[in-house]
């Protein structure tokens, strides 16, 4: 054997022992790594059971948020928007991320290889910072673009919203207020109805009572509120706060939280808000009159309505389905007028139930003919349920002329309120309060 040949044998034997002893230090150094790593994970503590409520409240927040964030956006831009698609892969992407960072250990571990074995891996925290911070900067920016949202009057609006009312106080008798734009349509279906805007002078000083209808459309709960103001020598007038729908547009409950739909405030005949309802929708309508007030309680509350129609034509406003919508308003000027002797009442934001709020505070009188039986609210609703009075009615009759709606609209106020007894003004404040309480206990 040569010189040479038993030289290379020696380097290279030398050479795989190198090489083994490198690859079994690395393999030591790894299984060190490992049983640290599965050191340190016995000694971290279980999280406690108030950790465990803390990061549920937080993934339920960070849920809720993005939800509300995703459905502002819907709303504004429709769901075939690129913008809307682009938000939500973003939001969704980035909720994705951090769920995983749960499980960043783990993922860390199968990424792990010789190629990555020498660079530094970013922590679970540093992850999770890094993406909520993220978050949050593109929810507030959200958050500050949904505010910006302006109202507008300037759109195509549906021809029943597509007026607003306004009216002028006589310079020589402050109690003649002269309403511009009363809304007076014939209807013949739920959709088609010929147009009338009215001018009508009324007097303040021959108010005589106050009316709430509920007209029912989505169950027993949900009910659109009106109210209506009756007068000595004339015909009621109506009003009522609602979406001022665009062309083509559709009422949504849940569109109405997110700056959907601009408000409006409708004065109107009793036979076309009314009728619209009860006859051409089919919805199921109750008219309760209102007892224990001051003929000055009734014209503050038509003087609130004067205002927010001044407020509605200056600056327009949002429907908000939980804090602005058809009951609540009414309710905040009511309150203002009435003060104390209407409380707070979850019923305010359930307008279903408001006739039976309304009866439990003493605003519906318990006893209300002359045989003073007492009325259960069963009776109330068996008598104040205006559809069998009004089915038949011929809304079309004698509409030639302002006159002769003029007298159809009285036969119609007249006719649904059938064998509802109206009650009279109260003449002291001392008498409606007193009243109001003693209905309330008989009532409760």
């Amino acid at each position: 054997m040569s010189l040479r040949s038993v030289f290379s044998r020696l380097f290279s034997s030398r050479s795989r022992s190198r090489l083994s002893d490198s690859r079994g230090l690395e393999s030591r150094g790894l299984e060190s790594a490992d049983l640290k790593r599965e050191t340190l994970e016995r000694k971290q503590p279980k999280p406690t059971w108030r950790q465990r409520l803390v990061t549920f409240l937080i993934a339920v927040t960070l849920l809720l948020s993005a939800l509300w964030l995703l459905l502002a956006i819907w709303y504004q831009y429709g769901v075939s928007s690129v913008l809307t698609w682009l938000a939500t892969i973003a939001i969704v992407g980035i909720l994705a991320a951090l769920l995983s960072t749960r499980y960043w250990d783990v993922v860390t571990r199968v990424l792990h290889s010789d190629s990555l074995s020498n660079k530094k891996s970013i922590s679970k925290g540093t992850a999770t910072k890094l993406l909520i911070g993220v978050y949050g900067a593109i929810w507030l920016v959200g958050l500050g673009w949904f505010f910006s949202i302006e109202p507008k009057q300037d759109r195509e609006w549906m021809a029943e919203v597509d007026q607003r009312i306004s009216y002028e106080r006589d310079a020589t008798n402050p109690d003649l207020i002269t309403l511009t734009n009363v809304r007076n349509f014939d209807w013949q279906t739920e959709e088609d109805a010929t147009e009338h805007w009215d001018t009508r002078t009324i007097d303040l000083s021959k108010l005589s009572g106050v009316d709430v209808t509920n007209s029912y459309w989505m169950g027993p709960l949900i009910a659109h509120t009106l109210v209506s103001f009756r007068f000595e020598d004339d015909r009621p007038l109506a009003f009522s706060f609602e979406i001022r729908k665009e062309d083509g547009e559709s009422f949504s409950a849940l569109a109405g939280f997110f700056r959907r739909y601009e408000l409006s405030l409708i004065a109107a005949e009793e036979r076309d808000i009314i009728y619209t309802r009860s006859n051409a929708r089919g919805e199921q309508v109750y008219l309760f009159p209102i007892s224990n007030l001051q003929q000055h309680e009734v014209r503050s509350l038509f003087e609130s309505y004067l205002t927010a129609a001044d407020d509605l034509n200056a600056k327009p406003a949002w429907y908000n389905t939980l804090i602005s919508n058809c009951t609540n308003i009414i309710f905040y000027m009511a309150r203002i007028v009435s003060g104390d002797r209407l409380p707070w009442d979850y019923r305010i934001w359930v307008s279903g139930w408001l006739p039976n709020y309304l009866y439990d505070v003493g605003m519906l009188d318990a006893a209300p003919e002359k045989d003073n039986q007492p009325w259960s609210m069963n009776t109330w609703y068996e008598r104040t349920h205006i559809n069998p009075k009004a089915k038949g009615f011929d809304n079309q009759v004698n509409s030639q002329s302002d006159i002769d709606r003029d007298k159809n609209s009285r036969k119609f106020s007249q006719q649904i309120r059938q064998d509802i007894p109206i009650p009279a003004l109260a003449n002291s404040q001392a008498s409606a309060e007193a009243k109001a309480k003693s209905t309330a206990q008989v009532s409760n």
